[in-house]
Formats: C-alpha cells, structure tokens, sequence
C-alpha cells in the first residue's frame, strides 16, 4: 500500500471541498454548510500533518535516534485527529448552537443541497481510493483497522465522518426548506460537531497506546516465539519484549536458551540465521536484540 498517495488525494479533495462550502455557506448563511466547510479545512491541515509525519519517519538512524524516527507517525497522526475531530467537532457545535439560540435566515438551498451533495460525492471517492491502494498493498479494510497505522484510518474514519455528516446535512437543509424553521440547520451542525468529537475522542485514545509504547500482539508474539524455538540449536525463548516504533518498524528483544554444547562460533551463527529467519517471516521486525543464554 502507497500511503502517500491516500493522503496527497485526500489533501487535493479537502482543498477543493473547503472552496465550494466555504463559499455557499458565505452566500447562503447555512450553518450546515459552514460545518462542513470547517471540516474540510482542518481535514486539510490534518492530511498535511500526516504527510509531514510520513517523510520525517522516513529519516535515518541518527547518534539522538537509535532506531529511527518511526514513532514520528504515531505523533503526527495524534495531532492530525485532535486538529481534524476536536477542534472541527468544537467549532461545529458552537455554531450550530448559535444557529438554535439566534437563527439567521438560510437562503440558497438549492446551492446548499449541490453542494452537499458534491461533498458526499467526493467523501465516497476517497473511500474508493484508499479501498483501492489496500487491494494495491493485497491487503483487507479489516487488517487496516486492526493495524498500528493510524494516518490511514484516521482518513479512512474522516470519509466516513464526511459521509455521514453529508447525509445529515442534506436531510437538515430539506427540512429547513419544507418547513422554514432556520434552528433546525444549527441543530444539523451541533449533530456533526458532535459526531465529529465523538469519533475524535475514540482515535485519540488508541493512539496513545501506540504513543506510549505499545508492544506487539499476543498472537504475534506466540508466533514469534513458535518460530524461534522451532530451530533445533534453541531450547526455550525465556523471555520476549517488543515495541512498536511506527506502524510497519518494531523493536523485538528476545532472551534465549540455546542448546549445551554450541560453541561460540556456532552460537553467532545461530542468532544470525534465527534474526534472518524472523525479518523474513516479519518484515515489520527492523530491530532484533537477541541475547543468549546458557
């Protein structure tokens, strides 16, 4: 999977939204609209943050980082969700508030609805983008969600966030026109601050266990361990720590017990052949650390 492209197609979609809401709300005073105007922009801050977290990541081993800047990703990818849920969420519902409390009289509808409607549009197409590097990359949706990598779902939830949103948003504006009740637009952009903030704070939480130094699955590691001992110059893997780095660089440290009798030369010919054995099963292990035991 090419994750620079999802988010340089998803910085090009947020930067066209932003003009097209941005304008309509303007003409049309829809709170609505102007919701999702303040989505799109701080999607499009969002998305920039995610990409500079991608190149930064990708720096090399330095004498102040050992292992790399791989963790620059899980860092990025916080800000970009607190920028792109929280801070849009917050703004959105403040409005839409406003809109309830002292209503503005909404005109152009009709522009209201295209434009929505467009927003809906292009939400499904980056939908249909990020799908398409996943069958690129052979992989599932169900395995990016399960994954560390949490730039591309943090895109992949904002499409949905936009989706969901659109609709609501269409069904607010058809029922201001079929009723002339202006509050009923802020009650459409309270409804998406708060599902903005809500799905915010869902991804800020999983994204500090990534921050924080979150290790590899149990699954994972019973594989690990499964593969090592099944070498016949290993009698038991006494202990194993791990840490994920960034979402496809882990650092696994392994304590093991060879067998009696191996001599030095054979010793390292072991943890060499054991360490090539393990990258080439799990390319996402960067940094093996194995000291032996007698």
């Amino acid at each position: 999977m090419r994750p620079q492209v999802i988010l340089v197609a998803t910085l090009l979609l947020n930067l066209t939204l932003f003009a097209f809401n941005l304008l309509v709300a303007i003409a049309s005073g829809s709170r609505a609209v102007l919701s999702q105007a303040i989505f799109t922009i701080t999607d499009l801050a969002g998305s920039g943050l995610l990409l500079a977290g991608l190149y930064l990541s990708r720096q090399p081993a330095d004498y102040q980082y050992h292992f790399g800047r791989g963790k620059e990703r899980f860092f990025w990818a916080f800000v970009s969700i607190v920028v792109t849920f929280t801070v849009a969420g917050v703004v959105a519902l403040t409005i839409g508030i406003e809109q309830i409390l002292a209503p503005d009289r909404i005109t152009r509808i009709g522009e209201d609805l295209a434009v929505v409607g467009a927003t809906l549009l292009v939400s499904i197409a980056g939908i249909w983008v990020t799908l398409r590097e996943l069958r690129f990359g052979r992989q599932t949706l169900q395995a990016l969600l399960e994954s560390a990598n949490q730039g591309l779902k943090s895109i992949f939830y904002q499409d949905l966030v936009s989706i969901f949103g659109s609709l609501v948003a269409f069904v607010g504006l058809l029922a201001v026109y079929r009723t002339g009740n202006d509050r009923i637009d802020g009650a459409t952009a309270a409804v998406q601050g708060i599902l903005l903030i809500s799905t915010g704070f869902v991804l800020t939480a999983e994204s500090r266990e990534y921050l924080v130094g979150r290790a590899l699955s149990p699954q994972e590691a019973r594989k690990i361990v499964t593969l090592v001992e099944g070498d016949s110059r290993v009698a038991k893997v006494r202990e194993l720590q791990s840490m994920l780095l960034g979402p496809d660089d882990a650092l696994l440290a392994l304590r093991v017990n060879f067998q009696n009798g191996l001599t030095t030369d054979q010793l390292e010919a072991a943890i060499d052949q054991v360490t090539a054995a393990l990258r080439a099963s799990y390319p996402i292990l960067r940094h093996i650390v194995i000291e032996p035991e007698s």
